[in-house]
Parts: structure tokens; sequence; C-alpha cells
């Protein structure tokens, strides 16, 4: 679950167990009376004026803002349903974007299973619900009961009817890391198996506030609650537990809990994920104490200890045991790809995306009010698509392709763009960079540009560049340590070692000010954000989106028409991977 950029940087976090608390619109089926927005529109012209544009840079601002206009419009209306996954939503969703594309004069840049070009990426999900009994550690005399929700969180990747642990060792792991390029390896000469590991979320960099370990403040991947999970199991390990701290997590138990309780959904697998641990667990703080002091540990001295080089695991004397029953249920659904074809080069690709899905309609939910119509999140960046594109076709075709992907389920885990990542219709390592837009302003244009993951990649310098064409100015964002970088669609393929981007304006309005922009952004998160109130307003000043898709195209054009390859700074996670592909791109 995540939390629109714009409003990331206020610092807000809200409880998942809030997200569904509606606020009422009345009938839903009522039709809003028309507004008078000339006013407002006088205003924003007058602030827009003093703009740094061209007149053909304006145009096109203007141009982008309309399409925005009429595709949010659409497809945040009620009769979209809220775009969930498998829905009614989702087919009115992927059938007008393929639509769209075709009348823009793009072509299908999927292939069905036919090997024939298809609009539509086929996405196979599961859903589980998982029933879980309580987490047990015993040995040494020492009994302890973890309750679900209260204590713990227990789920499993693997697509089977039962997963379990039975007095699985328990081995206290330091933050679960293997980075060569860091010089680190807490499971260093550690056989993991049938046992389970006990994880410090986050990375030592953050731990020490140490800018030459790791990235100091700034979260890496490896401090990733996911990459935890994914290395215990690549250590051939029974089970993984991460110890939470709010801190460090980014976000308080309330989010844990919240999330991984129900049904949880993943792609399916062809192996069942039989690669993956038996079981994933998230425990308190206050757990995590207790079993340590039955250990015979002081966990605040063992987490010091865990920061620092040369790190040594520890066995703690005690076993875990739990027992998961699983119903499955499978169903299908859909990446749209559109294609620009390159003149020159057209297997090499630039890839732009946005997540068209939304939460759907919650019967459960309080007031009459059901749809969450998802009209920040993420009609904009899906409308955004379109705008790019529409622009584009207008231009002469570039050397390279371009290539626009609006991806499924990001709100179930961003299981679209990894199934792209997994099954890419051009070769990730043809693939030159990708953008990607997620939930945009509708404040109007902000003179600041927050970069999420500030510091990764060389495609920042060819932003701020461009950047300064439209009076703008790049900003780190203000909580490196929450990982947001890790939390949005580019990250599926950031993992895969392409150079992604993902930016989007700031709280330093033009018309307004940094003030009231903060105060809207905390009036969308308590109204809005995840509830049935995020819905489309006529009224909104969308110029400021349709400057950051301007600078959007702008680069991936720039790189469309060059032999370019940028990369990941040296020393970031991703760098090697990006490397390892290198003799494919000479």
């Amino acid at each position: 679950m995540r939390i629109p950029t714009l409003w990331r940087r206020l610092g807000l976090t809200i409880a998942v167990g809030s997200a569904f608390t509606a606020c009422g619109k009345g009938n839903p089926e009522a039709t809003k009376p028309e507004a008078d927005h000339s006013a407002a529109h006088a205003e924003h012209q007058a602030a827009e004026s003093k703009l740094p544009l061209s007149k053909a840079e304006q145009a096109q601002v203007d141009a982008i803002a309309a399409d925005l206009h009429k595709h949010i419009a659409i497809l945040a209306s009620d009769e979209f349903e809220g775009r969930a996954p498998a829905t009614k939503g989702e087919e009115l969703t992927v059938t007008y974007l393929a639509e769209q594309f075709k009348a823009l004069g793009l072509m299908p840049g999927a292939i069905d299973a036919a090997g024939k070009p298809s609009w539509f990426q086929q996405v196979p999900i599961v859903e589980m619900d998982i029933e879980a009994s309580p987490l047990k550690f015993s040995g040494n005399g020492f009994e302890q009961q973890l309750q679900p929700i209260e204590d713990m969180v227990t789920f499993t990747q693997r697509q089977t009817a039962a997963s379990a642990l039975d007095n699985s060792e328990l081995v206290f792991v330091g933050y679960g890391i293997v980075a060569p390029e860091n010089n680190w390896n807490d499971y260093a000469g550690l056989d993991m198996k049938g046992k389970t590991a006990v994880i410090l979320v986050n990375d030592p960099g953050y731990a020490t506030k140490d800018k030459a370990l790791f990235n100091g403040n700034a979260m890496t991947y490896y401090g990733r609650w996911s990459y935890k999970f994914e290395e215990a199991a690549r250590q051939g390990a029974d089970g993984a537990i991460i110890i939470h701290e709010t801190g460090a997590a980014g976000y308080p138990w309330e989010v844990v809990s919240g999330s991984w309780s129900g049904a949880q959904v993943s792609l399916e697998a062809e192996n069942k994920n039989a690669d993956r641990v038996a079981v994933e667990a998230w425990m308190t703080n206050q757990a995590a104490n207790k079993l340590f002091s039955a250990a015979g540990l002081d966990l605040q001295k063992e987490m010091d200890a865990a920061k620092t080089l040369g790190f040594k695991p520890k066995a703690l004397g005690v076993t875990a045991s739990v027992q998961l029953k699983n119903t499955l249920q499978k169903s299908n659904s859909r990446n749209v790809v559109a294609k620009l074809p390159g003149t020159k080069h057209p297997d090499e690709v630039v890839i732009y995306t946005a997540h068209w899905d939304h939460l759907g309609v919650n019967k459960n939910a309080e007031g009459e009010d059901r749809i969450f119509n998802g009209a920040v999140d993420n009609a904009t960046g899906t409308a955004g698509l379109l705008a790019m594109a529409a622009e584009a076709v207008k231009l002469d075709r570039p050397e390279r392709s371009l290539l626009f992907v609006a991806v499924t389920a990001e709100e179930s885990g961003l299981l679209g763009s990894k199934y792209y990542a997994e099954k890419p219709v051009a070769p990730l390592e043809k693939t030159v960079a990708g953008i990607n837009f997620d939930a945009m302003n509708v404040l109007g244009p902000a003179r600041d540009i927050t970069v999420i993951g500030y510091g990764s990649s060389e495609l920042e310098q060819l932003l701020e560049v461009s950047a300064k064409g439209q009076g703008r100015y790049l900003a780190p964002e203000e909580h490196p340590e929450r990982g947001y970088f890790y939390r949005s669609d580019h990250f599926s393929l950031a993992k895969k070692g392409v150079p992604m981007l993902y930016f989007d304006s700031g709280t330093d309005n033009f018309e307004h000010g940094r003030e009231w922009a903060q105060a809207k952004g905390n009036e969308y998160v308590s109204q809005h954000y995840h509830k049935p109130g995020d819905e489309y307003d006529p009224s909104w000043n969308l110029k400021g989106s349709a400057m950051d898709l301007q600078l959007g195209l702008k680069l991936g054009l720039q790189l469309a028409n060059s032999r370019d390859w940028p990369n990941w700074y040296q020393g970031n996670e991703f760098r090697a991977i990006r490397d390892a592909s290198a003799e494919s791109r000479q």
C-alpha cells in the first residue's frame, strides 16, 4: 500500500485498516451539478503566464492537460467501478486504453498465445486466503505463543493447500543481507537448511547514519522486507521472521498487520513458488524482546552488533512452529501494451509505465458510496500515458521505439509490472530506460520536482537539464529511509537492472505556495486516499501534471534519438545487474 508521491513528502502515514473508511458523496448514481470554474481558471492563467515556457511548450502543456481531464473523467467514473482487476471495471478499462492507443496510430506491443500482436499481456493471478495458527516459540523450558494480528502476521508465497514450520531452529541473522559490492554477508558460513531466519528491517546504513555504509540514511533494496524474504529463500531457510520497528520500516505495526491479514494476491507460478520459504512472518518488537530474553540475549545489543561489518549470526536455542491453511483462487488480469516503433533501432525501447488498477467496489464500506474511483491513484498516471502518446505521434518518429505499458494489480503488490519484468515484450537488456507515473499532481504547476530514490541513476542528470528549461529544480525526497523507491511499478524493472526514473511535482506551488500545497496534501490523505472520495474534480489544475509529463516525454525522446545507454550510479545495488548484460548493447 502506498501514499501518492506528492502527499508522501509531507511525512504522512496512514494505517491500512482505515483505508476503506467511506467519505460519503451521496447517491453514487446521482449526477453532480455543473460548477462555474471561470474565476479559478482566470487565476490559473495569471499564474501560468509567469512560467518560463515558449509558446510551443505552453501549447503542448495545455494539450496534455486537456487530454488528462478527458481521460481521467472517464477512467475514474462510477461506470468503471474502481477498476479492480478481474472485474467489469477491468474490462472497461483495458478496452478503453487499447481503443485510445489504436486511435492514435500506435501498434499493439504484446504477443498473444497464438503468437500474434496484441494490446494485452495476460497476467495470471492467484488469491490465497490464509488461515494461520498462533506462532509458537519453544526451547530450554521457554514457551511463547504469538497471536495473529496482535503479535505477529504469518503468510506464505507457496501456492499450496498448506504450509508449516515444525520445530524449526531460530537463527538471528542481523539484517539478513548478502551485498558483495558492500563486502557484506550476514549468512557467511551458515547452513540455513531446516532453520528459520530472524531478521531486522532496513539496513546498516540506516542504523548507523554512516553515508559510507550502503546508502547512509536512505534505504537500499537490501533494507526492504521483500528482499529479506527472498534472500532467506536463496539461503535455503525454512522460514523467515522480520522484527518490526516503526522507524526502520517506515510505517507502524498497524500497517503491517492490516496489509498481511486477509486474502493475499500473487502471480501464479509454474513451480507454485516452491523455492520460497515455507512461512514468511513479521513480529512486533515487543514479541522479539521476549524471545531474545528467553535466549539469554539483549535485543538492543544484538541490533548494535548487527550493524557492524563482520557480524556473526547467532542460534537462539529456540524453535518455531506454525501451521497455515490456504484456500486458492485463480484469475487472470491484463497489462495493456502499446508501441510506437522506432525507425532505426526498433528493438531498443524506452518504456513508460503507470498502473491502471485501483480498489474497485467494497460492498462492506460505510456510507452509500462504495466505489473506490481512484482518480488521483492512478487514473492520473494512466491518462498520462495516453496524453504522452498523443503528443509523441505528432512528432517525427524516434529512432528507438517507445513502449507505453499500463500495468495491472499495483495495489496488490506490483504484480502487473512484476509479470512484465519476468516476461518482457522487449528484451530488458535492450530496454534503454523507463519512467513511471503514479498518483500525479492535481494542484497546478510546482517549482520543485521530487525524485524518488534520488541519487540512483544518470537519468537524474538528464531530467535536471530539462527541468531548468521549465524554471524548475530537482529536490530529493524528504524521507529516503522509508524506501518509497521500492513501492511502485518502476521498481519491478529496476530490480532487473533497467535504469528507471520516478518523479513527481513537489509542494513549491507556483500559484499558491508551499503551505497551501501541504494543506491540500493533508486533506487528500485524510479524506480521499484509498477511499471513495478519490474522485475526479473538473476544477483540478492539471497543468502541473502536464509539465511533468512534458518532461518525461522530452527525456524519453532524447534517449530514443540517441545511442546513449544511461546506467545506475556506481555503488547502486542494481548496477551490477545492468553491467552483466553490457555486451548486448555494444
